[in-house]
């Protein structure tokens, strides 16, 4: 059974509806990232964020990218950030941590910024812009995706290792670092 283009008993398309959430989501995620005081529920909601950028990779029919999200940013980043957090953290740590205090300068800033993105919105001729879209490649005549994985497994496979190697080593260097002295091995 198909689902149809557009959401039951509304014309409203379903590519259009999941845009909204996913954008609804990305910015309460992004902003309980910089209000919330527990930097492990920042560090959850930035997950949560890398998640609703992945459902619009999906929108854009890039699946590839939003899997290597998936992968990269939320298996592999935020669950790293998570770990060292846990590590490192102690409980005498400051009430008010720094990036708290520049609310002012970063409301400014976003401002700012959100009027620049409603000048470029405005300004832009739309469809010029759809009309310059190349057309999909299809999967068996080489396609970008198909490239990049060539690429990737063929050429850089060595330095690929060699990176997982030094960031291994880099977490486990932090786990030693993080051990304070008091955790040492007993009498």
């Amino acid at each position: 059974m198909a689902i149809g283009d557009t959401i039951p008993f509304t014309a409203i398309p379903w590519g259009d509806a999941l845009f909204v959430l996913f954008a609804g989501v990305m910015l309460l995620a992004g902003l309980l990232v910089v209000t919330m005081r527990d930097i492990i529920r920042c560090g959850l909601a930035m997950i949560v964020c890398f998640l609703a950028l992945a459902g619009f990779y999906v929108l854009a029919n890039a699946p590839f990218i939003a899997a290597a999200q998936v992968i990269v940013y939320i298996g592999a980043i935020s669950v790293l950030v998570l770990f060292a957090i846990m590590l490192t953290q102690t409980k005498d740590a400051p009430s008010r941590l720094v990036f708290q205090t520049q609310a002012v300068p970063a409301a400014i800033a976003a401002v700012v910024l959100a009027i620049l993105v409603a000048i470029t919105v405005g300004a832009t001729d739309w469809a010029a812009a759809e009309a310059r879209i190349p057309v999909e490649a299809s999967p068996t005549e080489g396609s970008s995706v198909n490239q990049l994985a060539v690429t990737l497994f063929e050429d850089y496979v060595l330095a690929f290792e060699v990176v997982s190697v030094l960031l291994l080593a880099a977490v486990i260097g932090g786990v030693f670092l993080a051990r304070r002295p008091d955790q040492e091995a007993g009498p």
